[in-house]
């Protein structure tokens, strides 16, 4: 089935600008804490991503030096336009922190606040600003002040659901240089439940000129066709939905594109995707630390598969690199061979 001729998204085909930048596709992986590290992003980029946005750094320049800073700043190799994500709550820390970032490789800045993690509520950051109007317009002003590459900002439709100010702050935004807005279709008490609200999405893509991009619940094509539709929005990004699926932005775009659904990959080439990802993060963590953040990609590789239990609990307990490497291996290596005795 072809994209009907009235559907909203057609202007995909030309992509979403950021500054000078083309994103192309507009399909975007979004910044989460612990997920979407270096491997992650170069991953997600290969697969098909138009932009993969850093996870969050922290504004505080007592924390840049630490060694997961400096790994969370480490951008030597990656396609470029290259987005860092930071979050804090002083408009003077946060200005820093972006001249900082683009010294070390930043070529569009975004500010959190979407994040609705108590630990980054309680010291106001993250969707704890959208309590504070006046706060979020001084610090948007200083950041766009302070760089000169694009600054981006992800929100939430409000703090909750008696206070949704969507529309406030994408003025505040637009008024104060924001190049590109991105909006969580669901309030900071909502966290991750319920489903994504696309009417104040929809309403904020009507109120503002600047480039809108949609976020929450795009978890296929069909629906990411129908958030575009729905929102009108210029982009969208994906959170949850790439978590072992990283393939899910080539999917997307081929859909976009023809109105055709790519047939799933094979178990070999699942398999040579994840072993793929696995030594790219022994290689930038080291194989301790690279082994344990592993565990929770091979969980989600494997969460829609029936014996994904029995995987998950063998390769939990792998403590080396070439034990889960083996183990993986081995696990796709009966998978493929289950599916060819169907055959």
């Amino acid at each position: 089935m072809g994209i009907p001729s009235s559907c909203r998204c057609c202007s995909y085909n030309g992509g979403m600008r950021i500054g000078p930048y083309l994103i192309d596709p507009p399909v975007v992986l979004a910044p989460m804490a612990g997920v979407t590290d270096k491997p992650f992003r170069l991953l997600c980029k290969r697969l098909g991503a138009g932009l993969a946005v850093s996870e969050m750094t922290n504004a505080d320049p007592r924390l840049w030096h630490t060694r997961k800073s400096l790994q969370r700043m480490d951008h030597v190799g990656e396609p470029e336009p290259v987005s860092v994500q930071i979050a804090g709550y002083d408009p003077a820390m946060l200005a820093e922190a972006a001249r900082f970032n683009v010294a070390n490789g930043a070529q569009i800045i975004d500010i959190n606040m979407g994040c609705p993690a108590k630990k980054v509520c309680n010291v106001w950051s993250g969707s704890a600003l959208l309590q504070d109007e006046p706060l979020v317009a001084r610090i948007v002003k200083a950041v766009v002040d302070a760089v000169e590459v694009p600054v981006t900002l992800k929100i939430r439709t409000g703090w909750d659901r008696q206070n949704r100010n969507a529309l406030n702050i994408a003025r505040i935004a637009e008024d104060n240089g924001i190049a590109a807005l991105a909006v969580h279709g669901r309030t900071r008490a909502d966290k991750y439940e319920g489903d994504a609200e696309y009417d104040t999405i929809t309403a904020v893509k009507a109120t503002v000129r600047i480039p809108v991009l949609a976020n929450g619940d795009v978890n296929t094509p069909q629906q990411a066709r129908h958030v575009f539709d729905v929102t009108g929005a210029d982009a969208l990004m994906i959170g949850r939905g790439a978590q072992g699926r990283p393939w899910i932005f080539r999917e997307i775009a081929h859909y976009l594109a023809t109105g055709e659904l790519l047939p799933e990959p094979e178990p070999v080439e699942v398999a040579a995707i994840l072993l793929g990802h696995l030594e790219q993060l022994y290689a930038f963590y080291g194989e301790l630390a690279g082994v344990r953040i592993a565990r929770k990609h091979l969980g989600w590789y494997a969460k829609d598969r029936p014996e994904n239990a029995a995987f998950r609990q063998v390769v939990n307990r792998a403590e080396s690199a070439d034990a889960q490497l083996r183990l993986t291996r081995d696990y796709f290596a009966a998978l493929a061979a289950g599916e060819r005795l169907a055959a």
